[in-house]
């Protein structure tokens, strides 16, 4: 499967995104065209699990903090009281997956950004490269 995330592309992944050396996020398809299956988990600025998500269901959300909406194609998880994304995956074709927008915090407290043109965290940022992971997982920070 390929992952385009922030305008980057990172192809014949096993569908782990580790950031900051943390397996955070996980996509897998049963169907080439979707829906996508997510497992997710995400945390406060020190370090502590906030939400988690297992095969796109939550299973635990802290004080209902996060809404989660469900289409064909994909998902989008937003903070219930600000409308904030905090994760949007969608299948943009067979066998290609989009993260289009997400804004969360790492394992290690630092805020991951991603929009269409980059992703972001710390000081580290990037735009524009495709990466052949070779089965593996995707790496960010």
């Amino acid at each position: 499967m390929d992952l385009e995330i922030g305008s980057n592309i990172y192809r014949n992944t096993d569908g782990t995104v580790e950031v900051e050396g943390v397996p955070q996020l996980t996509v897998t398809l049963k169907r080439p065209d979707g829906p996508p299956i997510v497992n997710f988990v995400t945390f406060d600025a020190s370090g502590r699990m906030t939400s988690k998500m297992v095969e796109s269901t939550l299973q635990f959300n802290e004080r209902r903090a996060l809404e989660l909406a469900k289409t064909p194609t994909g998902l989008k998880l937003t903070h219930a009281e600000s409308d904030k994304v905090v994760l949007h995956v969608e299948v943009q074709a067979p066998g290609h997956v989009v993260i289009k927008q997400a804004s969360f915090v790492t394992a290690k407290g630092h805020t991951m950004d991603i929009s269409l043109v980059e992703w972001k965290v710390e000081k580290r940022r990037m735009s524009g490269s495709t990466t052949d992971v070779k089965g593996g997982a995707v790496a960010i920070g």
